[in-house]
């Protein structure tokens, strides 16, 4: 029976109904039985975590994943598509670890029980922010494709994660850039408790596939052989006409949101109707009649599924438990790297961002840049002048204005060979795909043990008269998710080797790039080649008396005092922000024995106060007065130019500062 109804015929090979109906049923059977061994596994505490069951959904999870080729299509299920994971390879055994949080489970235990994938064949891990998994679908099978794959990606959703910007941000996006993506979407009825009145008004959800100049049907989800046709045929389109679609399946939910959930909003008359449309019932009944198999035949099959189960069972409880003493990170490992050297005179900060980028797009094939306006305009402070027209437009990319569904296309296509440079116009428009860059992307390695290597640019800082919407830093903000590198550089040097930095990496990074240099700060580039030696902090300035760290355009007015202070002051730019290298910066404050950091952004939402809490842990025997932190107000960036130079740190106030923690002026 294995080798028989485990083989599936994928696109674009097509089963026909006698030789679809068995393996359906085998697949839909073995779901069943290894969630009901679940919830009861459950009841008895050997499950924890937030069971959610696809009980009821069986013929569309089974039909929709049958035709897609593991390690070639990309694919991105929910946490109710339990038989798709066993359909893409996923094994029983470890479908059972991950339920059980086993050292074996496919997330080592890192992971939620219906938390997980396999990116490195490219069934991407779930999220519970179901939206932003779509778009990283979108951005897999672009890169595919790109690199000359003929793949296609699954793209599921939920009834109520359609209602999700990221859902048309996604699909905008891959209608736009033709992608071949099938977003199909389980409609059971409720988004947990909410019903489908409240989510949508439209009759049918396929319905919005007229807004996108896009196919779409609405199908019976209980029937595993109409969806798998309606994919098939799905599929044989998207081959003649690379556009995505959407597919919604009307399917059903036998049992509540989660295993805590008794779904007493459902009405009897409608639990009766969901149960007369179970489709494991149906299916077994069309397989004895239409699939030809005797009934003996399908107990035998049902008996063996059951062996398998218990056996998965056994094993996975069996398991060793996760060890926290393994050797684990929030970071891939970086190799060493030596790369062809550069060197460029009499650059100022802009012109090192474009030389950067135009040096990687020459160097490396596989590089693109995303982002809005960076095309046939060059980007709003045109730091892409020029990248279009030497690259051409499938490598400096105009984006729509979504930044959320940019930033999952970007991670998507880092896991398909694509190595992709993201621009945000502007640092505060980060804040729009918080989710994707703080949840989804800097959690990728910890999750999926695959590096996720995405370059996000953010312009940043306040000095040019911009208001409130347009001159945050952020630093504080992405300082706070584990698996992010950030880079915020000063000089124009370091502003060429933050970029090279951060896109050699093989982790997500962000470089910082303060608006207010980019025209102001000059000098020249020499680049050795030697990428490792780029993560570390930066001297500007030794001294004696007091060591003072900042970053961007606050260092330039750092430098400034201390050049007519009286007091020997230690200038230092950490540079990488995270991971942060504290020995060189503990080292200068045990030498001097005191700490300031000035920041520009707020003082209780920037960096600082993170670095200080950091160093006075480390150098707390070695201080002579407690730390202080420079910083601007509490409050959003004016926009006037006098009240923007009252929230900027001032020379003044930073040399204030620096008298009262040494004793007084000279």
């Amino acid at each position: 029976m294995e080798n028989t109804f485990r083989t599936l015929a994928r696109y674009p090979d097509r089963l026909n109904l006698r030789d679809f109906l068995p393996r359906a049923y085998y697949y839909m059977y073995l779901s069943r039985r290894m969630e009901e061994r679940i919830m009861e596994l459950f009841r008895a505490s050997a499950v924890k975590g937030t069971v959610t069951i696809s009980i009821g959904n069986e013929a569309t999870t089974v039909g929709m994943a049958m035709p897609f080729r593991p390690g070639r299509d990309v694919v991105s299920l929910l946490q109710r598509d339990f038989g798709a994971h066993l359909v893409n390879g996923q094994t029983p055994y470890r479908m059972m670890s991950q339920y059980v949080a086993n050292a074996d489970s496919p997330t080592r235990g890192r992971e939620g029980n219906v938390h997980h994938g396999d990116a490195s064949v490219r069934r991407f891990p779930m999220v519970s922010h179901l939206g932003n998994m779509l778009a990283t679908v979108v951005g897999g099978v672009w890169a595919a494709r790109r690199n000359g794959e003929d793949a296609f990606g699954l793209a599921a959703i939920g009834d109520g994660g359609s209602s999700t910007g990221d859902f048309h941000e996604s699909l905008n996006f891959a209608s736009v850039r033709k992608v071949p993506v099938v977003y199909l979407i389980e409609n059971n009825r409720y988004a947990y408790s909410t019903p489908t009145r409240l989510q949508y008004h439209c009759a049918d959800l396929s319905d919005r596939a007229a807004g996108y100049g896009i196919e779409g049907r609405t199908i019976d989800g209980t029937d595993a052989w109409t969806v798998y046709s309606a994919v098939m045929d799905a599929l044989e389109r998207m081959h003649r006409e690379p556009l995505p679609c959407i597919i919604e399946c009307k399917s059903i939910r036998i049992m509540g949101h989660a295993a805590y959930d008794k779904a007493e909003y459902v009405s009897a008359e409608e639990k009766a109707d969901i149960l007369s449309r179970d489709p494991l019932p149906r299916t077994r009944a069309r397989l004895i009649a239409e699939g030809g198999m005797p009934e003996p035949a399908v107990a035998g099959l049902e008996k063996a599924v059951e062996t398998e189960v218990e056996d998965a069972i056994d094993r996975a409880c069996a398991a060793a438990r996760p060890s926290t003493s393994q050797s684990w990170s929030v970071f891939a490992p970086s190799a060493k790297q030596r790369i062809e050297p550069f060197t460029a005179s009499k650059c100022k900060n802009l012109g090192a961002v474009n030389q950067a980028l135009r040096y990687i797009l020459a160097h490396e094939p596989r590089a693109f840049l995303l982002g809005q306006d960076i095309g046939p305009f060059g980007s709003a402070f045109k730091s892409c002048k020029g990248l279009f027209d030497e690259f051409g437009p499938d490598r400096v990319i105009d984006t729509p204005i979504c930044e959320s569904a940019t930033t999952g296309f970007a991670l998507g296509a880092s896991q398909t060979g694509g190595r992709p440079i993201v621009e945000y116009q502007f640092a505060d428009f980060s804040t729009e795909a918080c989710t994707q860059i703080g949840i989804n992307t800097a959690t990728w390695f910890f999750r999926a043990e695959q590096p996720a290597p995405v370059l996000l640019r953010l312009p940043c800082g306040a000095g040019i008269t911009l208001g409130a919407f347009h001159s945050g830093e952020f630093e504080g903000l992405w300082s706070r998710f584990p698996g992010l590198k950030l880079l915020y550089p000063f000089t124009t040097q370091e502003t060429f080797e933050a970029i090279i930095a951060g896109f050699y990496d093989p982790n997500p990074c962000i470089v910082f790039e303060h608006k207010l240099l980019y025209g102001s700060q000059g000098g020249d580039i020499d680049f050795d080649g030697n990428v490792n030696a780029l993560w570390r902090a930066r001297c500007y300035r030794e001294g004696n008396d007091i060591t003072v760290l900042t970053w961007g355009a606050m260092a330039r007015t750092v430098i400034a005092a201390a050049e007519i202070s009286k007091r020997s002051i230690e200038v230092w730019n950490p540079f990488v922000l995270s991971p942060l290298d504290i020995e060189p910066l503990a080292a200068s404050v045990k030498k001097t024995g005191r700490l300031l950091v000035v920041q520009e952004a707020q003082e209780s939402s920037g960096f600082g106060s993170h670095l200080i809490y950091r160093l006075a842990g480390e150098c707390f025997g070695a201080l002579k007065c407690a730390p202080r932190l420079v910083a601007g107000p509490d409050m959003p960036v004016p926009f006037a130019p006098e009240l923007e130079k009252f929230y900027i740190p001032s020379v003044e106030k930073i040399l204030q500062t620096i008298d009262v923690m040494t004793g007084g002026s000279l």
